[in-house]
């Protein structure tokens, strides 16, 4: 009897195969595309809007100078808001025409102090924008991220 036994290992072996260049390609600039839109999406450049964050002091004010409130509902986790920021609150233009029309209030809807605010304006997303008189009166509004032509033709709307 012979037996032809086989000593060695005849396991087969896994060839791993070197993917296509056109693949590592694809994947990198996959990876790279997604890490700069992340980036731009959380961004945002300081801008020199003279934000108030307390709505008491900005309605006092309000009746001092007899100008409108724009008040900016934010949150921290809001990719449109920053993106608002960086695109329209940035722009020279834009930052000229709050200084002269309104006053400017910035609230951050997850801050404790701001519930009663969100509340009282019914505020269900950010960004929203509002423009109220200086008795409280909402004069205009905008749900979602406003532009720089709309947000100048709002501004224009509240001398």
């Amino acid at each position: 009897m012979n037996h032809s036994e086989n000593t060695s290992n005849n396991v087969p072996k896994v060839v791993k195969r070197k993917s296509h260049p056109f693949w590592q390609f694809f994947w990198l600039t996959f990876l790279v595309v997604s890490l700069g839109y992340a980036w731009y999406s959380f961004y945002t450049p300081s801008n020199d809007i003279s934000w108030i964050d307390n709505i008491e002091s900005a309605q006092k004010l309000a009746v001092k100078s007899d100008k409108n409130t724009m008040i900016f509902f934010t949150g921290t986790w809001c990719s449109p808001c920053k993106i608002m920021k960086r695109e329209v609150f940035a722009d020279n233009e834009v930052k000229k025409a709050i200084d002269t029309n309104v006053i400017s209030v910035e609230i951050n809807i997850d801050d404790p102090k701001s519930e009663k605010l969100v509340k009282q304006c019914n505020i269900s997303a950010t960004p929203t924008t509002i423009f109220m008189n200086p008795q409280g009166k909402v004069m205009d509004y905008a749900v979602g991220k406003v532009g720089k032509s709309k947000l100048l033709e709002m501004l224009e709307k509240q001398k």
